[in-house]
């Protein structure tokens, strides 16, 4: 089951304030900035900052990839201008 609508436009990154990029299918919120990933476990984000898990550059390479077809954004913003202040 995805996460609610109205609770996505609130969720941030808990470390930068920033928005995430959320992964369906693999119950997982991404911060491609940071490259920190957020597990999503019974439809609860788990958010704390301790709990985000660091992504090796060639996992981030294959879920930016994946993010303009299969990913949407918190915050309501286009994945495309997420992606592109990844750097």
């Amino acid at each position: 089951m995805a996460l609610d609508e109205r609770l996505l436009s609130v969720l941030v990154c808990p470390i930068d304030k920033g928005a995430l990029l959320y992964f369906v299918s693999d119950a997982i919120l991404y911060n491609p900035r940071l490259r920190r990933l957020y597990r999503v476990e019974s439809d609860i984000p788990l958010m704390r900052a301790d709990q985000a898990q660091p992504v090796e550059a060639d996992q981030h390479g294959r879920l930016v990839s994946r993010a303009p077809t299969e990913a949407v954004t918190t915050l309501d913003l286009p994945v495309a201008h997420l992606l592109a202040s990844a750097g």
